[in-house]
Formats: C-alpha cells, structure tokens, sequence
C-alpha cells in the first residue's frame, strides 16, 4: 500500500512521553506519509530535543493555546489523504495502521474506523468499565453519555473535515466529545475488535484531572449539535434528555458547592431546552469560562 497517512502528535510538556509515542509510531508496519509533531509551546526542551532525535519529523511549534489549535494545525498542514492522531502520552501497537488501512481501503464507503485500547493507570493495567464499551455502526447513542472514542485509536478521512469542520478551540476539555458527536451523526463507524493502541493515564496534566465538573463541556456540545438541526428527530429526542440529564448532575453538584448563581443558570438552560427561541439567548459558553 501507499502511504496515505498523516500522523498528528499534539504536545505539551511531555517529552520522555512523546520519545515512546513517535518511536511507537515508527514501529508500524504501515508506515505512514508524515509524521506530525504540533508543540503547544512547551519549556521542557521538546522543541530543541525532539527535531534532533527525530529529524524525519514534520516539527511544528504554537504558542499554548489547547489541545484543538495543536490538532488543528496539524490537520491543517497534512498531506495525506487520512489522518490520525496519536496523544502524547499514548502508544500504538505495531500494526494499528495496517488494520486500519486495510478495513478502509476495502470499503471506500467508510470514513472512519478506531480499534480497542489497553488502558494503563500508574502503570498498572485496568479493565475500562463497561460504559466505556466499544461499538461500530451508527454509534450517536452510544456517544452522547461519554467519549466512547480515544483519539489516539481513530482514522479517518480529511474530507470529513470539511463536512464536520475542525476541533472546537473554545473548548479547554473534551473537544473530543464535540467532535465525534458531529462525526457521528453524520457517518458510520467501523469498530475494530482488537488492542491495538494503549492508552496512559493517572498522570497529573491530564486534561480529565485539570476540571472539575467535565459535564459542563458536553452541555455546550450538545447545545451545539441541536442548534445544528441535523439530528434525525429519535436522535433528537435522545440528545436532549441528554442534554437534561447532564444538567441536573451539574445543578446538584453546583448546590452541594453553594454555587447557587451557576446551578440558576443550569436550571435556566433545562427550562429553555424545549424552546429554542429562549435557549437560543443563552450562551453555553459562559457555562465554563
């Protein structure tokens, strides 16, 4: 096969991690077109060690603005016909790509595939609970209650880009959840029943352990994929008993804080969701700035 991949590697700070990452990489027996290194300005040396260690790299540097203006700008510099993304922190067994590769390149119907994942906390490994249960097909459902899809495990084709457009910069924290909420509801998904990926957690600069109350970014994504209208009206439906769910965690949870202005708003927004002429003056962005 050709190459036809473009590899994106967002980082920030993690050089020993992002060492094994794009050596993990190297390792595939498909080997890709491009391997690309985004450093969201790090000061751990990334920017001086790794062009050395890897001169076969595209490097790129940005001054830190987030995890989607890195992806973004890598997607936005690729030349291959698929993408896909490798988190700093995570490895790819040897023969991810070629999985990959050969379930997309024999079914040009597909956009995208991702794989099963090995999960290491602390350096221990765990078994992920079941509602983090993997499926294939037309997944939306399964999407809405959490990020069933590791982007470390996921390939897709750049066109689909163009359709859903890129990473949401606004978000600090899951601009995973957005994206493949959007993704998801517009294409199937190839699911591959095998570990190829491993994912490392447990660290300290993980996104998931920097916010408290990670709802509150899905609120806004799910504010956004129903202001879209592009939902079929079951999946609506879904959507936003969801989205009222997701609601009253947060609303419990900003009263056992005495945050009471921040849980009026969210009852706000749960009184609104059924009119979208009073939902469409609230701004779900304020929700987390």
């Amino acid at each position: 096969m050709n190459p036809l991949v473009s590899v994106i590697i967002p980082t920030y700070n993690r050089l020993e991690f992002l060492k094994e990452a794009i050596a993990s990489v190297q390792r595939q027996t498909y080997a890709p077109l491009e391997i690309i290194v985004v450093d969201d300005g790090s000061n751990d040396k990334t920017e001086e060690k790794i062009p050395y260690l890897f001169p076969s790299i595209t490097f790129l540097r940005q001054s830190h603005q987030g995890v989607s203006a890195a992806r973004n700008k890598g997607i936005k510099q690729a030349k291959g016909s698929y993408i896909a993304f490798l988190d700093s922190d995570d490895l790819w067994l040897p023969r991810k790509l070629e999985e990959e590769m050969n379930i997309l390149q024999a079914n040009p119907s597909l956009s995208i595939c991702y794989t099963d994942e090995i999960w290491i906390r602390r350096g221990v490994r765990v078994n992920p609970m079941k509602k983090h249960q993997k499926h294939g097909g037309w997944i939306y459902p399964y999407c809405l209650p959490l990020c069933i899809i590791s982007p470390s495990s996921v390939i897709l084709r750049r066109e689909v880009f163009d359709r859903v457009g890129l990473f949401d910069e606004s978000l600090p924290a899951c601009e995973d959840y957005d994206l493949w909420l959007r993704v998801t509801a517009r294409y199937p998904v190839h699911f591959i029943e095998k570990h190829l990926i491993v994912k490392r957690g447990g660290h300290e600069d993980q996104l998931s352990r920097a916010f408290w109350g990670m709802d509150r970014f899905r609120v806004y994504a799910l504010t956004k994929i129903l202001e879209e209208g592009t939902l079929s009206p079951p999946w609506k439906r879904l959507t936003i008993q969801e989205l009222k769910r997701k609601c009253r965690i947060l609303i419990n949870g900003f009263e056992k804080r005495n945050k009471w202005e921040d849980a009026v708003l969210y009852r706000h927004l749960v009184h609104s969701i059924d009119s979208p002429s009073e939902r469409g003056r609230l701004n779900p962005l304020s929700f987390f700035n």
